[in-house]
């Protein structure tokens, strides 16, 4: 962003929090880096403005309303859908949708929703090991266990998170980590 009096504005300090730090179990680790990776995704939005969170920070089109969109139908898909097993046909491709007329309100509570139905899952899932009801990938024959979606939605959410924090800093200078 530009101040039209002083040219272009100071980048903000980094806002975002450290890495979870803990000696816990295996669940409790991976849950606890993915909670701190989804919120800071969630961070990346706040005191953005909706048309702000709407313009593409890039040429593919990704601005920082279709990155969290995206994570939400990937919670889904993952956790929900594949893991889980609920839902019947193709898992949803809802990422595709225009955001013409999305808002940062509407989509952060739309990836909270889709948090708590994923966090859902985890607590009810007997243990890391055992195969989900089947796979988002047509070529595996099983599902994966909760621990690979754990650390692919640990992948998933973090590399975000990085698009999300250059996104963010080309609007108006904020930086995180």
């Amino acid at each position: 962003m530009t101040d039209t009096n002083t040219g272009p504005t100071a980048p903000a300090e980094p806002s975002d929090l450290r890495p979870p730090s803990l000696n816990a179990d295996e669940p409790t680790t991976l849950l606890s880096f993915l909670g701190y990776l989804r919120a800071a995704v969630v961070a990346k939005l706040d005191g953005v403005g909706d048309e702000d969170a709407r313009r593409p920070g890039v040429a593919s089109g990704t601005s920082l309303l279709w990155l969290v969109r995206h994570l939400a139908v990937v919670e889904d898909n993952w956790f929900t859908w594949a893991y889980r097993g609920e839902g019947e046909g193709e898992p949803s491709e809802a990422d595709e949708l225009p955001l013409d007329g999305a808002t940062v309100a509407a989509e952060v509570a739309a990836y909270r929703a889709a948090i708590g139905r994923s966090d859902a899952v985890a607590a009810a899932a007997p243990d890391l090991d055992r195969p989900g009801a089947r796979s988002l990938r047509p070529d595996d024959t099983e599902g994966p266990s909760l621990r690979w979606v754990l650390v692919h939605m640990i992948e998933e959410t973090g590399r975000h998170a990085g698009h999300a924090d250059i996104i963010r800093e080309q609007l108006d200078g904020a930086v995180g980590r």
